[in-house]
Formats: C-alpha cells, sequence, structure tokens
C-alpha cells in the first residue's frame, strides 16, 4: 500500500515523526507494508523554521519538496494544489494523509480529492468557530472532503456528529489499542468516511522528547536562565500580526501581565516582519531570540512559570507539562485545556490563574500513530 504524507509547515514537519515512526513498526510487524512517499510543500523553507526538525528528529529526507514557498494565502494555496496533483498523478498513492490546519493541509486535501484519492486528516474535528481565521477555512475544508476523519479528542469527534457527519466509531470516545476496527480488515460504509478518536499525535512526540530535551537541550545555559525565573512568550498567527493594532494589544498585555519578570521571545518571522514594519517597542524585559528546535523549546517551556502564546500545539504541551498558559486569541479551538483550568484566555485573565491539578486524560495515552497506522493498514 502507498501511503503519501503531505507536510509543509513547523508543527507538520513535528507531527509527522511518531506517524513515520508507526509506519516502520508497522511494515517490521505485518506482511501489508507501506511504501512512504514523503512529500513537503516548502510553504516553511529556512533551517531554522524547517531543516532543523528533519535534523533532531532523524526524518527521511522528503521524496519531493514542492519549494512553494512564501506568497499570500490564494497563490500559495493554488501552487500547492497544482505541484501536489502532479505528485500525486506520478505517484498513484492509496491513501494521502494530511496534518492541521495549514495551506498545506488544504492544498494537499484539494488535490487529493480532484483525482479521487482517499484522505486522512489528522486533527480533524477541531473548531474555533471563527471565520475569519485562515486556519479555521483550512481544517473545515480539509474535513469535509476526508475519508479518515482521526479525531484528538472526544470534543473534536463530536463537532463534526453535529455538523452531519456520520459513521463515528466507539462513540466519539478514544478507540481501544485492541478496537476490533484496529484488528480486521477495515471497509467504509454510509457516506464513504469515518470519525475515529485516535487521541493526539503530539502527545506521542511530547513523551518521546521530553527526556532527549532534557540530556540535550543547553538553552537554559545558553540564556543565563533559572526554572520558573521567566515567562515564554510566542506570537505568530495573522490575526495578530496583520493588523498593527491587534499587535499593539497583545504585546501591552504581555508587557503588563510579565510585570518586569524575564520574558523569553523566540520570535517568529511574521512577527518580526509585523513588529518592524508597524513600529512596534517590545517591553525591556522581553529577550527576544532566534526560532529554536523542539528540543529546545520544549526545555524552555517545561521550566517556564508562564506560557504566552497563541500557539495551538503550545496550548496543549503546557497542558502536558503543567505550565499555566495564557492564549492571545479571543477564543480556542483545544476548548479541553481550558477547562482543565490551565489554558486561559487573555480577555478573560483578571490576574489570577489557578490550575487544576487534576490530570484527565482528553488528548489520548500517547499511542496516537500507532492506531492510525493500524486503522489505515487494514482499510480496503
Amino acid at each position: 500500500m502507498k501511503i503519501a504524507n503531505i507536510i509543509g509547515a513547523r508543527p507538520q514537519f513535528i507531527k509527522y515523526f511518531p506517524v513515520a515512526e508507526a509506519i516502520k513498526n508497522h511494515n517490521k510487524n505485518s506482511g501489508n507494508a507501506f511504501y512512504d512517499i514523503l512529500i513537503h510543500t516548502g510553504q516553511h523553507y529556512d533551517y531554522k523554521m524547517s531543516k532543523i526538525f528533519f535534523d533532531e528528529f532523524g526524518i527521511k529526507q522528503p521524496d519531493f519538496h514542492l519549494g512553494v514557498g512564501s506568497e499570500t494565502h490564494g497563490k500559495q494555496t493554488g501552487q500547492i494544489i497544482q505541484k501536489v496533483e502532479d505528485v500525486l498523478i506520478k505517484e498513484k498513492p492509496d491513501i494521502v494523509v494530511v496534518y492541521g490546519d495549514t495551506n498545506s493541509t488544504l492544498g494537499g486535501a484539494l488535490a487529493s480529492s480532484k483525482l479521487h484519492t482517499p484522505i486522512a486528516h489528522i486533527e480533524a474535528g477541531l473548531r474555533s468557530y471563527n471565520k475569519r481565521m485562515p486556519e479555521e477555512i483550512n481544517r473545515v475544508l480539509t474535513d469535509h472532503v476526508s475519508t479518515f476523519l482521526f479525531c484528538p479528542s472526544k470534543t473534536s469527534a463530536e463537532n463534526l456528529v453535529s455538523e452531519g457527519f456520520k459513521n463515528v466509531l466507539n462513540g466519539g470516545a478514544l478507540i481501544p489499542e485492541n478496537h476490533s476496527s484496529t484488528h480486521q480488515t477495515f471497509t467504509l460504509n454510509g457516506d464513504g468516511r469515518v470519525i475515529i478518536n485516535v487521541g493526539d499525535v503530539m502527545y506521542d512526540v511530547l513523551l518521546h522528547s521530553i527526556d532527549i530535551a532534557e540530556r540535550r537541550s543547553r538553552i537554559l545555559e545558553k540564556l543565563m536562565l533559572a526554572p520558573r525565573d521567566y515567562c515564554l512568550f510566542t506570537l505568530h498567527r495573522a490575526e495578530n500580526t496583520d493588523r498593527a493594532e491587534r499587535l499593539a494589544e497583545i504585546v501591552a498585555f504581555v508587557n503588563d501581565v510579565s510585570n518586569g519578570k524575564t520574558v523569553v521571545f523566540p520570535m517568529h518571522p511574521r512577527a518580526k516582519k509585523a513588529c518592524d514594519s508597524c513600529g512596534i517597542k517590545l517591553g525591556d524585559n522581553i529577550r527576544v531570540i532566534e526560532p529554536i528546535g523542539y528540543f529546545d523549546m520544549l526545555l524552555l517551556l517545561k521550566n517556564s512559570s508562564l506560557l504566552l502564546t497563541d500557539s495551538g500545539g503550545m496550548q496543549k504541551e503546557s497542558y502536558w507539562l503543567k505550565v499555566p498558559c495564557i492564549t492571545l486569541r479571543d477564543e480556542t479551538e483545544w476548548t479541553e485545556t481550558v477547562e482543565s483550568g490551565w489554558n486561559i484566555l487573555y480577555k478573560n485573565y483578571r490576574g489570577v490563574h489557578r490550575p487544576s491539578d487534576v490530570n484527565s486524560a482528553y488528548y489520548g495515552d500517547g499511542k496516537a500513530a500507532g492506531r492510525i497506522i493500524s486503522v489505515l493498514g487494514r482499510y480496503k
């Protein structure tokens, strides 16, 4: 069986890693082996946003690098559709896997659907219900052309059901590792697609990576930071960077909440460009550093006293690592982190943030990728 994995942005390189490992394990133990084709769209292209993650995780070099680069949403998505289509026509995969909610996700899904190739969407069912977010448009449209909707939580499965999707395995709850659907030939019926809660592949990555980060990373020594003596700040979403008044509001909020405490800011290229063009001045306590690799970021997060972010992935990582998080958005698709008490939207922050110590397993058990490949390996 030929499987094509389409990635293109920083979070997707990380999410692909456990899936690639699960494919290797499957191929060792099954007569029905996968031939894994890796397609890199080039949406993120410089070393600090792309190749460093291949190097850190030992991910194989892409079989196809499409070199799309930075463009407006329409141009970038259009180029991805065109170039992915060329690869799919040549390779004729049995299944295409897309990840998350970027332009690479949507472009890959649309190209596949036009060729009638089954699509597996990892991180299906997430909803912020804010259609001004390009990510929301990408995830909704991708879900509606996908065959396998691999959800990271029960909430995301319920979101799909509320939109009229049918054929939900296990009532939307996490499927057991020994669920019948993963141990027999899997044939689609009904409307030709299926909703499956497999848990979150990012949790797979975190469990694999935290010990490695503690052994390898020297980021605290390099920046001369003491544990719990600093806050961590990340910003990259268009909704926060593309409007000067919004960006100024976010920076003012960060300056106020940190109250003179050191704030470490690995600055995304989009945020840097926006601050420079708008003349936004960061507080003297904000230490800007270059984008860093996953292991350094994980160690910075684990040892911080507070995370301020608009990143979806980091909201979850702070929840798993039990670091209080303030999300710099008006809503979040990761509602479970807010329910847990470890995350709060910045508009609701009133100077008090008391997370719960309850560790609810909202996002599975760290074995999501194995479940995904078990299902796909038995698809007819």
